[in-house]
């Protein structure tokens, strides 16, 4: 068996001058979680709460400019309602809780997804949340709430659709389509994280990962800690960003 990695020997070996600038995840694992521990599931969801700041920390340390979790998808309404309920709730407790530690560290918190569809409470309560933040210039942590991505292209091309009707024409390129999506003012990941093990995409920002590297690792996402997250950046420093073109081997 190999020694244990510290978390001080992982820092040591990334380099700082070429991070990811732009990281997302799809935290993963909550209900195995409890389950292999016999727990309600809002057990795994409360655990996950704990990892999320963990990679947030980690991010906002090491000087990442953007992190985007993937918090509520679309197809989790599927879920029983008291489960459902039980995230929300989970969701405000965070919001409020966590104001003045994203204060502290200069993160300003953005949202992404189809808002207007959640509980008026908890849309009341991010938007307190993204108020109070605002003016902050550190780490951008972008949660996506009620997100797909087939939903976020649907409404792209509603809104271009409104536009060409207004103005009659326009030009459409990948620019111009970019310009309509809810990530419009933020860059495409560089990185994206999959916990779990799971190999699929999971309807996530399938515009925009087209050219991220991808890491998976086999962690339930509430035992992710800030050494996975320095694990993924290594193993991202190592790799060859192509685009399409030529490599240098």
């Amino acid at each position: 068996m190999k020694p244990e990695v510290s978390e001080a020997n992982l820092l040591a070996r990334i380099d700082l001058d070429r991070l990811p600038q732009h990281i997302a995840v799809i935290m993963d694992g909550n209900g195995r979680w409890a389950r292999r521990r016999h727990l309600p599931r809002i057990a795994g969801h409360r655990a996950g709460i704990r990892a999320v700041r963990q990679a947030v920390e980690a991010c906002a340390r090491l000087g990442v400019p953007y992190l985007t979790l993937y918090a509520f998808s679309v197809e989790n309404w599927k879920r029983p309602h008291t489960e459902i309920n039980l995230l929300m709730a989970l969701l405000r407790e965070y919001l409020k809780k966590e104001i003045g530690e994203l204060n502290k560290h200069n993160i300003r918190l953005g949202v992404i997804g189809r808002v207007g569809e959640l509980p008026k409470p908890v849309q009341a309560d991010l938007q307190v949340a993204l108020q109070r933040t605002c003016r902050n210039t550190g780490l951008r942590l972008t949660l996506a709430l009620n997100y797909g991505a087939r939903a976020e292209l649907i409404d792209a091309v509603r809104a271009l659709a409104e536009q060409l009707k207004r103005n009659g024409s326009m030009r459409i390129d990948e620019a111009t389509f970019s310009q309509h999506l809810y990530t419009r003012d933020v860059p495409d990941p560089d990185l994206l994280i999959r916990t779990s093990g799971e190999l699929r995409l999971s309807n996530f920002l399938l515009w925009q990962v087209a050219y991220s590297e991808i890491w998976v690792t086999e962690t339930l996402w509430p035992d992710f800690t800030q050494k996975d997250l320095f694990q993924a950046i290594i193993d991202f420093q190592k790799r060859e960003r192509r685009y399409g073109g030529l490599g240098l081997g």
